[in-house]
């Protein structure tokens, strides 16, 4: 069963708008076995639209829209919709009674034709009302081609499609069972990652191997699909036990289980009852971030500090100016007792400390622009690592702060 995406409004085309919503729809049609043959994203043209119409029924069977619903002028969904069904718009009186409750309830203003005619509908749709908004939901037949169109509001299109469009959908077909298994690796290296490539050629056919890479991590994607949900599970676990062993020192966990290595770290620290600090230079309180974004963080995340001057890691931290002096502010040395103090400072099983030079200048320190020491400080030793990470200064504390992560990760792991 094959859908498409068609987004519609300007606002998209020109970048003022990004599209979550194609995103959001295509994972929940996934979720019930519906493939996204494509997204197409077109501008308030009813002749552009028309055709994105006619393009997508030659191809998929589901098309969902969203945009283009609201009252302004340029809004020319509905009407377009009427056009490509041959059909005429009606004032539909459910959606009207629903628009004058929200003006009662919420709107002090007048209300005025052009928030009234949000109730005009083609006459073959069915309506799907919108409980969080003027603009309905409206789902057409035409043979057996399904069109869904959604307003461009995110929480309300979410709500409309998850409550009102996935059932009928599942009324209306019957669809396969696609199972999705993604392996989360950190510091997987090249040649590991070529074997795997490699591997990718002997898998069964009926199951898909996809590589997501992004700073510092791979992803690693199993696909399946079949109207046999236990056989469509037993192929992915097959091929899991195939890869596996290939991975196995940057195998962190499935994405399902664990979306980030800090959560992973997260759940091994509350587990443990271990605790962590950080003392932060050139990631800028980027690695401290990692953990505090997320609730809970408060059980295992003790403290840290940002000590960016080299002056700050002296009176801060207690760093040795003498070690300074003889190792540079960006050295193992200097990273090292960074980590250490920062453990002792916030009474923590591990500390954690990064220093570089992100660039674009040397700054405190001659180290060349890229070069970073990344520490990880336990009760019983203190372990180090140089890196290398390149000149764009944005990337390189996103490494840095990957890099972290990694370090700390592995030190858990052995204690």
């Amino acid at each position: 069963m094959l859908a498409e995406i068609i987004t519609i409004g300007d606002e998209l085309l020109i970048g003022q708008v990004v599209d979550t919503n194609s995103a959001f729809i295509a994972q929940t049609l996934n979720n019930i076995g519906v493939s996204i043959y494509q997204i197409t994203s077109v501008q308030d043209d009813k002749a552009h639209i028309l055709q994105a119409f006619k393009d997508a029924e030659s191809r998929v069977d589901i098309i969902i829209i969203t945009g283009g619903l609201g009252p302004t002028k340029d809004d020319v969904t509905k009407k377009t919709i009427a056009e490509y069904f041959n059909d005429t718009l009606v004032r539909d009186a459910s959606v009207t009674k629903n628009i004058e409750d929200i003006w009662k309830k919420y709107v002090r203003q007048t209300l005025l034709q052009v928030n009234k005619d949000q109730a005009l509908v083609p006459s073959k749709a069915k309506v799907l009302m919108n409980e969080l908004g003027t603009a309905p939901g409206m789902w057409l037949d035409k043979g057996s081609k399904t069109f869904v169109s959604l307003p461009g509001v995110p929480f309300e299109m979410k709500k409309l499609l998850v409550n009102k469009v996935i059932p009928k959908l599942k009324e209306k077909y019957k669809f396969p069972f696609i199972l999705h298994k993604t392996l989360l690796t950190y510091g997987l290296g090249e040649s590991t990652l070529q074997i795997v490539s490699s591997l990718g050629r002997s898998i069964a056919k009926t199951v898909r191997l996809a590589y997501l890479p992004r700073l510092g991590s791979v992803r690693l994607r199993l696909s399946s699909k079949g109207f046999n949900e236990i056989e469509v599970r037993e192929r992915i676990d097959t091929e899991i036990k195939k890869v596996l062993p290939l991975i196995e020192d940057a195998f962190v966990g499935f994405e399902d289980e664990a979306k980030s290595l800090e959560a992973i770290i997260a759940k091994r620290l509350t587990n443990s009852g271990k605790t962590l600090a950080v003392a932060e230079s050139c990631t800028g309180g980027n690695v401290a971030e990692q953990f505090t974004q997320n609730a809970g963080a408060s059980a295992y995340f003790n403290g840290g500090v940002v000590t960016y001057a080299t002056e700050s890691k002296i009176k801060v931290l207690g760093v040795p100016k003498a070690l300074i002096n003889e190792h540079s502010v960006v050295s193992a040395a200097v990273a090292e007792a960074m980590a250490k103090n920062v453990r002792d400072l916030f009474n923590a099983d591990y500390g954690v400390a990064t220093t570089g030079n992100a660039g674009p200048s040397k700054g405190d320190s001659d180290a060349d622009v890229g070069a970073v020491f990344i520490a990880i400080a336990t009760k019983n030793r203190v372990v180090s690592e140089r890196f290398m990470l390149g000149l764009a200064r944005k990337r390189v504390i996103k490494k840095a702060v990957n890099k972290a992560l990694e370090m700390l990760e592995k030190e858990i792991l052995k204690n």
